[in-house]
C-alpha cells in the first residue's frame, strides 16, 4: 500500500543562495516555509568575507522574513587567497560563522574573488581544523583545458584528495555533488567528509539542457551529468548513509538573466524542493530513510541539534508556479508549471 503522508522532524537546507535586496525578499519565504535553518552562501557582491558583512547580511535576512515563520540563517564566510584566520576564528567563536565556503576563482556565479591556489589558504584551513569548523567546497577545477563535464572528478583528484591527506581532521562538505566519482570518494572517506545533493541533480541529467532546444533554466554549476551519474546520486541519497544530506543549492536569477546571451548558472528549486526530494525517496521506495537525509544527517555533521518541531508531507498533487514575481524581474522555478506528487501541509 502506498504511503499517503510522511511525518518527520523539520528539515534544514544546508546550501542556499538567498541573494539580496528585492530577490532576497521574494525568495526567502519559500525556504523559510520548509526549513528551520539554512546555510547561507556568501557570494554576494562584494562577497561576505568579514564578520561585519555577515552580521549585516544576517540582519537583512531576518528583516525580510515574513511574520509567523521560524527560520534561522546560518552564516558563512567567503574564502579568498588573503582570508584572515584570526577573523575566521573570531567569527566562529562569536557564533556568527557556521562554516567557510571555498569557491575556486571563476568557477560559478560571483566567484571572481575566490581561491586561485588552495595552498594560499592553508593557514586558514589549519585554523579551521583546530576549531572543528566545516569547509564547504564547490568542487570543480576551472582549468579551461578540462571538459566541463569532468571538472568535478578532476577537482577530487587534483585538489580534494591532496587536501584530505594534508588535513584529514578538517571537516569538509563536498557540495552539490554530481558524479559517481564524488559518491565513491565520499563513501570511502572518513567521517570528516560528507556531501550535499540537490533535488535537480536527482531528477535531471544533461539531456535536460538540450530537450527540444537549449534550456537555460536547466543550466546550473556543476552542470548535470550523464544518466549513470544521476542514478548514482539517487542511490547515495536514499542509501541511509549518514554521509549524504539535503542541500538544495537553490540559486535564483531573473528570467531575463537566465535567457540572455551568456545566461547565468543556477536553478531556483526552493518553491518545491522539499516536495521533490520526497518524491524521489518515494520512487526509490525509501521513504523510511527520508527523515535521516532531510533532518538528521546534516545537523549531526555540523554538530548541531536536530529540530524538535515536526512537519507533514502529503501525497497531494499540485503544480509548481510558472513564475515568481520580484521587483528585480520574474523568476522561473525548477519544473515550472509541472505537477508534482507531494505537498507540504500548512
Amino acid at each position: 500500500m502506498a504511503t499517503d503522508t510522511i511525518s518527520l522532524r523539520r528539515p534544514d537546507d544546508w546550501h542556499v543562495h538567498l541573494r539580496d535586496g528585492a530577490l532576497l525578499e521574494a525568495v526567502l519565504p519559500f525556504t523559510a516555509r520548509s526549513f528551520a535553518r539554512a546555510i547561507i552562501m556568501p557570494n554576494l557582491v562584494p562577497p561576505v568575507t568579514r564578520m561585519a558583512a555577515a552580521e549585516a547580511y544576517r540582519r537583512r535576512i531576518l528583516a525580510a522574513l515574513p511574520p509567523g515563520l521560524d527560520f534561522t540563517p546560518l552564516m558563512t564566510a567567503y574564502l579568498s587567497d588573503d582570508s584572515d584566520p584570526d577573523e575566521i576564528e573570531r567569527g566562529r567563536r562569536a557564533g556568527l560563522f557556521t562554516a567557510v565556503k571555498l569557491y575556486p576563482a571563476h568557477a560559478t556565479t560571483n566567484s571572481a574573488a575566490g581561491v586561485t591556489d588552495i595552498a594560499k589558504t592553508y593557514r586558514v584551513l589549519e585554523r579551521m581544523a583546530a576549531l572543528g569548523m566545516p569547509l564547504l567546497v564547490h568542487g570543480e577545477v576551472t582549468d579551461p583545458a578540462i571538459d566541463v563535464f569532468d571538472r568535478e572528478a578532476v577537482f577530487i583528484d587534483r585538489v580534494l584528495a591532496p587536501l584530505r591527506r594534508r588535513l584529514p581532521e578538517l571537516k569538509i562538505v563536498l557540495e552539490h555533488i554530481t558524479t559517481s566519482e564524488a559518491v565513491d570518494f565520499v563513501e570511502s572517506a572518513s567521517d570528516t567528509l560528507a556531501a550535499t545533493i540537490t533535488p535537480h541533480h536527482l531528477l535531471i541529467n544533461r539531456n535536460a539542457l538540450f530537450s527540444g532546444g537549449l534550456r537555460p533554466h536547466m543550466y546550473c554549476l556543476p552542470v548535470a551529468k550523464r544518466e549513470t551519474h544521476r542514478l548514482a546520486l539517487r542511490r547515495a541519497a536514499t542509501s541511509g548513509s549518514a554521509k549524504f544530506f539535503l542541500g538544495t543549492d537553490t540559486a535564483p536569477h531573473p528570467i531575463a538573466d537566465k535567457e540572455r546571451d551568456c545566461g547565468c548558472a543556477g536553478i531556483f528549486a526552493a518553491p518545491a524542493a522539499l516536495e521533490l526530494y520526497a518524491g524521489v525517496f518515494a520512487e526509490e521506495q525509501a521513504l523510511e530513510r527520508f527523515e535521516a537525509f532531510a533532518s538528521l544527517n546534516g545537523p549531526r555533521f555540523y554538530g548541531l541539534p536536530a529540530n524538535e518541531q515536526r512537519i507533514t508531507l502529503a501525497r497531494r498533487p499540485w503544480r509548481v508556479p510558472q513564475t515568481v514575481p520580484t521587483a528585480a524581474g520574474p523568476l522561473r522555478p525548477f519544473l515550472a508549471g509541472e505537477e508534482i506528487a507531494w505537498q507540504l501541509q500548512s
